[in-house]
């Protein structure tokens, strides 16, 4: 039986192990509310495993601009492809932010732009403004392939 259950976790792990795995050290926010004294330098440690061209899953934590931790999975959804630039949206989760649904987790779309050498990259989102509980930024993600 533990035999059976070690094949099946390779396989399993096997489209995983063979598509590109990013790390990244969190993010820089320039926020568009300029005023208000957010945190702007979002450190944490986060992660991005392809699926296939278009789909990326990715999962981490960061320091946010209300100074809080927060957490994150979600999805990559980038259909658009010119060369080493690729379009579309983060759709996922978030929670940490004290406003927003008192610091619990909530949805979002993230509409993204990366930009994918071989080894280094960088993800360019824009954050919607939600009222008084999450504040608008744009933000920059330097990522670093890890494999293959």
């Amino acid at each position: 039986m533990r035999k059976h259950l070690i094949a099946l976790a390779v396989v399993a792990a096997a489209p995983v192990a063979l598509a590109d795995v990013w790390v990244n050290p969190g993010f820089y926010s320039y926020h568009l509310q300029r005023d208000h004294g957010f945190n702007n330098v979002n450190t944490g440690l986060g992660f991005e495993a392809s699926l296939t061209d278009t789909y990326s899953v990715t999962g981490g934590f960061f320091h946010n601009s209300d100074r809080e931790t927060s957490r994150y999975v979600g999805l990559y959804v980038m259909p658009f492809k010119l060369g080493a630039v690729k379009a579309g949206a983060a759709i996922g989760a978030f929670d940490g932010y004290p406003k927003m649904r008192d610091g619990g987790w909530f949805p979002a779309i993230v509409p993204t732009v990366a930009f994918e050498g071989p080894r280094l990259g960088l993800n360019v989102s824009l954050i919607p403004t939600i009222g008084d509980k999450l504040h608008g930024a744009v933000t920059f993600q330097i990522k670093y392939k890890l494999a293959p």
